[in-house]
């Protein structure tokens, strides 16, 4: 049988891996009596863990939230994943730097010295886009509040423009920004709102019954609405061409599209963008000749283009003469 001291802490570990717990299942799987079990519990109580017990015919146990944070048990993958998360954290974007790091020092001291050797060999760096906004902790914490309560939301987003209505749905957060998912209604449509524009109002509307998001998927619809469609994850355009390059070479500077070896040096290359005009000009950046596969639409783009180009080049300024190359 194991010491008091580690069956509490495999009770307590049980007892934070779900919510509620039945007695005789928590017996079972400390291989204990429901009498023991009953004193366990008793015994964590008075150390400030709030476990509420639960009746029915499977009557059990719960651990509550308390008025104070009690000491934590983590395994050895969520101390990881945590340390992880708190160096991530830095460039969050939502004024929580100074806090996580001040967490992530409390982490590591308490961490066994096993545990302390994996944290300090990853080293993780965050890096944020230039100019990338900050957004307020309490912008965050009031959009989010509306969306678990279900109220609607009112906020000030352009200054110019009157103050919008919204039942929001969800929070993402995608490349270093935070954006909100809503209703708008005063459009009759599906809105994403950038977090750091959005200047809540007070107090917020009447309750709602969420509507149902195209798609089902929150981060395949925000997906498809910076790719500009209507909130599936495929591109509104795509099209095909064969270059006069290696595939290998190719590869290397394409993310999301399909490339396909023709030759020692010529590769079909299918790629998808918001538009036809910028479809061609990204088919464009490879320093190879190209042959349009199709669509006519992407052929037509390609043309376009051609008409721009070669009208900003007869546009442009004559080089200064007399100039030579000092070396």
């Amino acid at each position: 049988m194991q010491k008091t001291s580690a069956r509490l802490l495999a009770l307590l570990s049980l007892l934070q891996a779900r919510r509620d717990w039945p007695g005789a299942l928590l017996a079972e799987r400390l291989r204990v009596s429901p009498r023991t079990v009953r004193r366990d519990v008793e015994r964590l109580r008075e150390l400030g863990y709030p476990i509420a017990t639960f009746k029915g015919p499977d009557g059990g146990y719960r651990l509550d939230a308390g008025t104070q944070l009690p000491p934590l048990l983590f395994d050895d993958d969520q101390a990881v994943a945590l340390a992880v998360a708190l160096q991530l954290a830095t460039t969050s974007g939502v004024g929580v730097e100074e806090a996580a790091v001040r967490a992530l020092h409390t982490v590591r001291q308490v961490m066994p010295v096993r545990l302390r050797h994996r944290i300090d060999g990853l080293q993780v760096t965050a890096v944020e886009r230039p100019g990338t906004p900050q957004v307020s902790g309490d912008v965050l914490m009031a959009l989010g509040a509306a969306v678990h309560a279900r109220e609607v939301l009112r906020f000030t987003y352009d200054p110019q423009d009157a103050p919008r209505r919204v039942e929001p749905y969800h929070l993402v957060a995608r490349g270093g920004r935070w954006y909100l998912v809503a209703w708008d209604l005063d459009r009759d449509d599906w809105r994403v709102f950038r977090a750091d524009r959005i200047s809540p109002r007070t107090p917020t509307g009447p309750r709602f019954s969420p509507r149902q998001l195209p798609g089902g998927d929150v981060a395949a619809f925000v997906t498809g609405r910076f790719r500009g469609s209507d909130g599936t994850v495929g591109w509104p355009c795509r099209g095909e061409v064969i270059l006069h390059l290696p595939a290998a070479v190719v590869s290397r500077h394409t993310h999301d599209g399909v490339v396909e070896e023709l030759g020692p040096d010529r590769c079909r290359l299918v790629l998808g963008s918001w538009s036809w005009t910028a479809l061609a000009a990204a088919f464009g950046r490879f320093d190879a000749d190209i042959e349009v596969v199709g669509p006519a639409d992407l052929r037509d783009a390609f043309a376009l283009l051609a008409h721009r180009y070669a009208t900003a080049a007869r546009t442009a300024p004559a080089p200064e003469q007399g100039g030579g190359r000092t070396g």
